[in-house]
């Protein structure tokens, strides 16, 4: 049975080589916005020897469609057991030349660039068609840029569409080979991921290029502030390369306001630097941090992760609403703060988000344009030099390598503001979900994590005792009143002692971390242990994940759960 797990960018990109002009397009529902309204035609991951000005392709819009024609004509690509396990993949490789199918050139290629004509695209010798999933797509006007063009530097790019998967799902869309003398040469493409920073070795990877990774669970309950090198990292496209003393915060008006509001304004580091500076403690937690147990109930798309996509830290720099207020904005319930990084794809779309203005204008939200972590320069990982830190909200909100801030009267249009980070029913499926029907995700929900001890292992008692440590957190700046911790099924609880920050409810931004000493039975060999958390609004944390699974597995909050060998 087809599993298609694989992340689908979107992207436009145009191809100017010295035999024809292409444009070419590639979409999915995990990376890039549906409308594209800036882009750039100047391309900086690309520096070839030809005439490219940038090159692009459409190569996730190929893998999607090829697994909608592929389910509907119910073809098998794994190989089922009778004990109805799945088998490995057939070894397939695409872009192979095949003898069973014509030939065509490039300036054959280009010439289907419209629904009348058809849209192909091409990878390696290969040559396909994605108009019949063009036509049938529910969204996405900017498909109908899409012309002919070579997969192959999207795939510098995006390198987890180099699999079997992709490749066999890309095959059911061949309708021939190209002339091999039209095959561009991609050989020496810039690398976007060149310049990657280093990371600590005790970060496991998610996923390499773009990074994600998190730290160790049960080096999390160690200390109160997460080490920075050891804060989970979360990034959605390569990390750019920023030149300080280049660097400038753009800042636009595009709502209706009197004369007297400043319209524009840049501010270089230094001067940001020379405003009030503010401190607050705040945790930074993924939207899809504990992800891999929700999957155990039903596959959901997105990274991996597990109860470590979160850490802690004192975040310090300027209030965003002191800079705003000097310009004569005021808060208002109707208009929105839009974040904008300067981590770009290859056509300069980059990531982007929003929050409401009047949460950023509320000054005891305490949202900063933050410079410095745990005392220390942001480093490149975590958005150096300059990110938004809005306490209490989803990380994804935070946005790092802020390059630009618009008050605007619209949320962000960014693909991860409009078709991401949204919860949904455990009913809707990817044939039934409307992104448009649901909020962005702001403030996350209560949740709690065991750090130690960890899955199946062997501990022994001490007096009839076990100790357990872990860690709590609820967004909008909600304090964590209680930890319950059970270790047989919730007949009996045990209430974990607390160490947390001192900020009153509602101002509560940082985590607690959390000690219970659970009594065990004499004779007990295994043992599952359960944490639950509530807050100060008396939210507390559903027990199983199976009534609030969602298709994108965001807001993992059940209890947690892990099992033991009592020795």
């Amino acid at each position: 049975v087809l599993k298609m797990n694989c992340r689908f960018p979107q992207l436009v990109l145009r191809t100017l080589t010295n035999r024809t002009t292409t444009r070419l397009i590639c979409t999915s529902q995990f990376y890039f916005q549906n409308n594209s309204s800036n882009s750039q035609e100047d391309n900086d991951y690309f520096n070839t020897s030809q005439n490219y000005k940038v090159l692009s392709f459409l190569s996730a819009v190929v893998a999607a469609y090829a697994g909608y024609r592929y389910m509907n004509e119910k073809k098998l690509l794994y190989v089922q057991a009778d004990s109805g396990h799945e088998q490995s993949l057939q070894k397939v490789t695409a872009g192979e030349p095949r003898p069973d199918l014509p030939y065509y050139n490039m300036d054959d290629v280009t010439k289907h660039s419209t629904m009348e004509t058809g849209i192909w695209v091409t990878y390696r010798l290969g040559v396909y068609d994605i108009t019949k999933f063009i036509a049938e797509h529910p969204g996405s006007d900017i498909i109908n840029l899409a012309a002919g063009g070579s997969v192959e530097p999207f795939w510098n790019i995006y390198q987890q569409h180099n699999n079997p998967k992709v490749w066999a799902l890309l095959e059911t869309l061949r309708i021939g080979n190209l002339n091999p003398e039209d095959q561009a040469d991609t050989s020496d493409l810039h690398n976007p991921w060149s310049t990657e920073p280093k990371r600590h070795p005790v970060l496991k990877a998610a996923s390499q290029k773009p990074f994600n990774a998190e730290p160790p669970l049960k080096l999390l309950c160690d200390s109160f502030f997460t080490p920075n090198e050891m804060f989970y990292v979360r990034n959605h496209l390569p990390v750019p390369d920023i030149n300080v003393e280049d660097y400038e915060l753009e800042i636009s008006v595009e709502i209706k306001c009197d004369e007297s509001v400043v319209k524009e304004k840049t501010l270089k580091l230094d001067e940001i630097k020379k405003l009030p500076k503010y401190s607050v403690n705040a945790a930074i937690m993924c939207g899809g941090n504990r992800r891999s147990e929700m999957t155990k109930v039903k596959d959901v798309r997105g990274l991996s992760w597990g109860a470590a996509a979160v850490g802690n830290a004192t975040w310090s720099g300027a209030r965003l609403c002191d800079v705003l207020m000097s310009m004569g904005i005021k808060a208002d319930e109707e208009s929105h703060v839009q974040f904008i990084g300067l981590d770009a794809d290859p056509t300069n779309k980059t990531y982007g988000a929003s929050v409401p203005l009047a949460h950023v204008m509320n000054p005891r939200n305490d949202v900063l344009l933050a410079y410095e972590m745990n005392g220390k320069p942001l480093n490149r990982d975590h958005g150096f030099p300059l990110r938004v830190i809005i306490p209490g909200v989803i990380g994804a909100r935070n946005v790092k390598w802020l390059g630009s801030i618009v008050i605007s009267p619209e949320e962000s249009d960014s693909h991860w503001q409009q078709n991401d980070y949204k919860g949904f029913s455990p009913s809707t499926d990817w044939d039934s979900v409307d992104f448009t029907k649901a909020p962005a995700i702001q403030a996350m929900p209560v949740t709690s994590a065991i750090c130690i001890p960890q899955e199946n292992d062997n501990i022994t008692p001490k007096n009839g005792f076990i100790t357990v440590k872990g860690y709590a957190w609820s967004g909008g700046g909600q304090r964590i009143v209680r930890v319950d911790v059970t270790g047989d099924q919730g007949l009996t609880w045990t209430t974990a002692k607390l160490e947390q920050g001192r900020e009153p409810s509602s101002r509560h931004y940082g985590w607690t971390l959390w000690t219970a000493e659970v009594p065990v039975k004499a004779g007990v060999k295994e043992l599952e242990l359960w944490s639950k958390a509530v807050d100060s609004n008396y939210n507390v944390q559903p027990e199983n994940f199976a009534n609030i699974w969602n298709l994108r597995g965001v807001l993992s909050n059940a209890y947690h759960k892990v099992k033991i060998n009592v020795k």
